[in-house]
């Protein structure tokens, strides 16, 4: 098990630094699930690729599936991938046939000057890489957190071992991150802790939007997630506004993501008489535009999810667009709200603490406004500015 950092990489202090000192790289990335559907790790590389792009650095990066016409150029795809239920949710990767050659080659011919995998773990393309004789510096991030460590990955620990030996350092997003990769990643392997990043401003910026916007008495209080992914928590959030509505008969719950159908399903299962529904309104997915416009509309947004969390993007973003949150007190929520002075916590799985939390919010002007300006100040060490440079140091220390 590899020693834990003393300290995490502090993101405030590698702020306008250049650790590569004007170099610029030529960087390939690989990301173990398909773009064609959204999630977390795509998210994160997609904007930490244009962050890269925006600094002068060339990068390429490859994933598993098939080219769908709203990809950009740099991404690159094997043409194939295979469903599997992974961390508690469904994940598009690939590593069977002739895939390990495809990975391969496509290092090769890229001539890269760091080769960044992500979930080196997975049975996907960034597992292929590793097994190269000569290949640049690599660099691992590792996102997975779990409830359950799952009894496939202890008993490969001793293979992880030997298998993650090239690599250069490993990034983890956040101690839960850690807690995870620290059961197979070798013992002298160089690891920082380096969250996730948001483009603050983005959010930070947007306008509310009236569709979306409350008052005192009918607040609107928000959800993000696939409403049928059990970890996403939207029975809680549903057994939640059930109970909000006896203080606050006018809210409104506005829930924005895939899954209609199995929402409608779980608010039935919670009230039949149809009042809750009543209530809810069903935005599907939105655009990253209106995504921002969305949080600074909201009276609270809640973020419910039960576990597999490693970090929590959706509480930073929520925060850089100066909304207040109420969140499960899940280890990785626990420390971008940074220990419940940026985000309200309650207890996981606890859909009547779920709407105490935000009933209490709701009735407190000085705590919402609290809220805002912590949850505002602390998604400033998030922002990609920070991030990137965090990263770009341990590029930096692995080309040394």
């Amino acid at each position: 098990m590899p020693q834990k950092p003393e300290s995490h990489v502090d993101a405030a202090a590698a702020r306008h630094e250049d650790p590569l000192h004007g170099r610029k790289l030529s960087i390939g990335i690989i990301s173990p699930y398909s773009f064609e559907t959204p999630g977390g790790v795509q998210f994160h590389i997609r904007d930490f690729a244009k962050e890269l792009m925006a600094r002068g650095h060339h990068v390429e990066v490859l994933a598993p599936g098939r080219r769908t016409k709203d990809m950009p150029l740099w991404v690159h795809t094997n043409g194939s991938s295979f469903s599997i239920h992974y961390n508690g949710s469904v994940a598009q990767m690939s590593y069977f046939g002739v895939v390990g050659l495809q990975t391969r080659r496509w290092v090769k011919q890229g001539q890269f000057d760091i080769l960044h995998v992500h979930e080196p773990e997975t049975l996907s393309l960034s597992h292929k890489p590793l097994t190269m004789r000569h290949h640049p510096p690599m660099i691992a991030t590792f996102h997975a957190a779990f409830n359950t460590y799952p009894r496939l990955l202890r008993f490969g620990e001793s293979y992880l071992r030997r298998y993650l030996d090239p690599l250069a350092a490993a990034i983890c997003v956040s101690d839960a991150a850690l807690d995870t990769a620290a059961h197979y990643l070798p013992e002298q392997l160089e690891t920082h802790i380096i969250p996730n990043g948001i483009n603050r401003n983005f959010f930070a910026k947007a306008a509310a939007d009236s569709r979306w916007t409350g008052s005192e008495e009918q607040p609107t209080i928000g959800f993000l997630g696939r409403m049928g992914d059990e970890r996403k928590g939207f029975k809680i959030f549903a057994q939640a506004a059930q109970q909000i509505l006896r203080e606050y008969p006018h809210a409104r719950f506005l829930c924005v993501g895939d899954g209609e159908s199995d929402g409608h399903k779980i608010l039935n299962r919670i009230d039949s008489s149809g009042n809750l529904t009543k209530h809810c309104e069903f935005l599907g997915r939105i655009s990253d535009e209106d995504k921002a416009r969305f949080y600074p509309s909201l009276s609270v947004y809640v973020a419910p999810q039960t576990g597999g969390e490693s970090f929590g993007i959706v509480l930073a973003e929520a925060m850089a667009a100066a909304c207040p949150v109420v969140a499960s007190d899940l280890d990785a929520f626990r420390a971008v709200a940074d220990d419940g002075h940026a985000a309200a916590l309650f207890e996981n799985g606890d859909g009547a603490d779920c709407a105490r939390s935000v009933c209490a919010v709701l009735g407190d002007s000085s705590l919402r406004e609290r809220l805002r300006l912590n949850g505002s100040q602390r998604s400033r060490q998030y922002d990609w500015s920070s991030v990137a440079d965090c990263v770009l140091r341990v590029y930096a220390r692995a080309l040394s």
